[in-house]
């Protein structure tokens, strides 16, 4: 169902950065992603024609655990590319990156085919964070990584592995990229403003908030977007609940193990049920029993309820 009812105005435009529609974006608008690959790989010959391979979305999909919802394409020259729009970041990220890659390089080959016949697999990951925040990174935001010589980057292995990173906060903050990826990075950070977005001269781009407006205009695909959005937010509090809960255990068992070896030192040997005892106990009871073993005579004593 339609409804366009205040749709010119910017704040009722879906965001671009949900990962839901980039990809219904770039799934619909094949043409748009040959355009956003040409702009990250701006020194590389054009890509004009490509397929994705993986159009659809599962409706499971949005509410799934840790699922990031990619684009795979391959081009007339069968150079596959995996596209994502990556919105929160991940411990074993890099981990995760350069399996996802080789997994797409490895599946090109059936049984007894060559390796020449391989075609390069590239990724293009576009970062809703910045990932590299040390002081020596702050003035670069988009990368490219390929196997190259330690001693001399100069020497490549092979063409066949590339990742292409980019930090879109950073980009957007340094305004250091080339032109068409600069109008892309806009479009990515500032689609909700009209005045920023209408000084974009870049048809594609254009072409692509178009795609945005009419997406926000149907109501089925806000809602998926609110479902793809809330499921994102679970996840990050799930994990931010499980890192305190962590930390909180860690405290926990480092509070246990310094009253043990106090009681060690106090009345060793031990009887078996204490290290249990200390082991299920929080932290009140554990400041408690820190405080009886100043004055405590026996063991017993220490693990006296004062009532």
């Amino acid at each position: 169902m339609q409804n366009t009812n205040n749709l010119s105005h910017s704040k009722n435009l879906l965001d671009p950065k949900n990962d839901f529609v980039f990809k219904r974006i770039f799934s619909e608008a094949p043409d748009l992603l040959c355009h956003l690959i040409n702009a990250v790989r701006s020194d590389q010959p054009k890509v004009t024609e490509l397929e994705v391979l993986n159009p659809t979305i599962d409706p499971q999909e949005l509410t799934g655990k840790y699922i990031v919802l990619d684009l795979f394409a391959q081009d007339i020259e069968g150079t596959s590319y995996n596209v994502e729009m990556q919105v929160r970041k991940y411990k074993a990220w890099s981990s995760r990156s350069a399996y996802y890659l080789s997994r797409i390089l490895m599946q090109q080959l059936a049984g007894g085919e060559d390796y020449q016949s391989l075609k390069p697999a590239i990724g293009i990951h576009l970062l809703d964070f910045e990932l590299f925040d040390q002081p020596m990174h702050y003035d670069q935001a988009v990368w490219c990584f390929e196997m190259r010589d330690r001693v001399q980057p100069e020497v490549i292995l092979g063409h066949e592995l590339q990742l292409n990173l980019i930090e879109l906060p950073k980009a957007d903050r340094l305004g250091l990229a080339k032109e068409e990826l600069s109008a892309w990075i806009t479009f990515f950070e500032h689609w909700h403003e009209e005045v920023t977005m209408a000084g974009i001269a870049y048809p594609p781009v254009q072409e692509a908030l178009e795609k945005v407006k009419s997406l926000s205009a149907d109501d089925e695909t806000r809602r998926l977007a609110f479902v793809r959005e809330r499921a994102l937010h679970d996840e990050a509090s799930l994990l931010k609940d499980a890192k305190e809960e962590g930390r909180e255990e860690g405290h926990l068992e480092g509070k246990a193990e310094i009253l043990l070896q106090l009681l060690v030192l106090k009345f060793s040997p031990l009887p078996a049920w204490v290290e249990t005892k200390l082991a299920q106990a929080g932290t009140h009871q554990l400041n408690l029993w820190a405080a009886n073993i100043l004055l405590a005579e026996s063991i017993d004593q220490v693990f006296q309820d004062p009532s």
